[in-house]
Parts: C-alpha cells; structure tokens; sequence
C-alpha cells in the first residue's frame, strides 16, 4: 500500500468514514501520489488542540463552521467531538445555529459594506437574532464562533464588529486566532472530506 493511500485511510478512520471511501477530491490526491494529503492529516488533527481555548471549545468552534460548510463527514465528526468533550445537546445545537445566523448576517452586512449607501444603512434590517442576545455557550464564545463563521464567509464588517466585541468582553488576540485557524483548518479539511 502506498503512504499517501495509508494516509488517506488514517484520516477517514479520524473522521469515522470507512477506509475505500473516496470522492472526486480524494482520488485526484490518491492517484497523483500527492504529499499533500499528509499536511491535511496533520493540519487536521491539530483542530481540537489549542492552547488558549478548551477542547470542548475547539469541537464546538469545528462544528460550526462545518455546519456553515454544509459538510455533512465533518458536521457528524465534530458533534460527536463536542459531545464527547461534554457539550451540552443545547451548546451544539447553538453551533449549528450561529452558523446559519451568521450566514444571514454574512450575506446582509456585506451588501451594505459593499455598496458603501448610508441609505441602505437606514433600512431596518427586519431578520430575528435572539439567538445572540443570551447564548448558552456564553456571549464571549458565541461572539468567537460569529468571527470565525464570518472569517470563513468574507463578511469584513462582521469579522471587524466580532473582534470589537470579543476584545470588548475581555478576550485575548490569542482566542480569536486560534478559533479563526480552526474555522481555516476545518473549511481546507471540507474540500478534500465531503
């Protein structure tokens, strides 16, 4: 068996998919003989490390953004990693929410930068967001998997107002890098594991 084969089998076994698995992306890597796939194994396994957020953080963290992937191998992976660190059934479906409120956010707000109208500004915005207003996982780490969706979907405006109020809330640079590293690492793991 070939190492990149024997890599590509160790990282499904990691994300719970059989060993002869393989997609479109698995198998350009596969029958090129990439060295790639050892970076995505390593890269990838790093994602529930950090050490400035929990594990349970990271999981949750992970979750969201393959929500926000609609990665259906990694959103499975990853809430059995979050239960596993002791997330709440509530704290996961959280993850799963933000994803989607953030999306709506994403979409919206870079519309409104992106044509730089103050009238477009002075439009009520008429979309609910309760889910913001008292997180379970905690304002400052809610406020940490909104920068880290937002990162992933190129929203400027969020990724500025979530540092604001995550440095605001006492948070480190620290956190905020290492939770838009783990939405960069899950989002790269996404195109290859699907």
């Amino acid at each position: 068996m070939s190492a990149v084969k024997e890599t590509i089998e160790e990282l499904l076994a990691i994300v719970g998919v059989e060993a002869d698995y393989r997609n479109a992306s698995l198998t350009l890597l596969e029958n090129g003989n990439s060295r790639y796939v050892r970076d995505l194994k390593l890269n990838f396994t790093s994602t529930l490390t950090s050490a400035h957020l929990s594990e349970k953080e990271c999981a949750l963290l992970a979750l969201s953004i393959a929500v926000n992937n609609n990665n259906t191998v990694l959103t499975n992976f990853f809430e059995k990693q979050a239960l596993a660190k002791e997330a709440t059934a509530e704290e996961v479906a959280e993850a799963a929410g933000c994803a989607s409120l953030l999306a709506l956010n994403n979409v919206f707000y870079r519309f409104r930068h992106f044509t730089g109208k103050e009238k477009y500004t002075q439009i009520p915005a008429r979309v609910r967001m309760q889910l913001m207003s008292s997180p379970v996982t905690g304002k400052e780490f809610f406020e940490l998997m909104s920068i880290a969706v937002s990162a992933v979907n190129g929203c400027e405006m969020c990724v500025n107002a979530h540092e604001n109020s995550i440095l605001g809330l006492g948070a480190t640079e620290e956190r905020i890098f290492d939770a838009v590293r783990i939405a960069s690492i899950v989002t790269s793991a996404g195109k290859i594991i699907y």
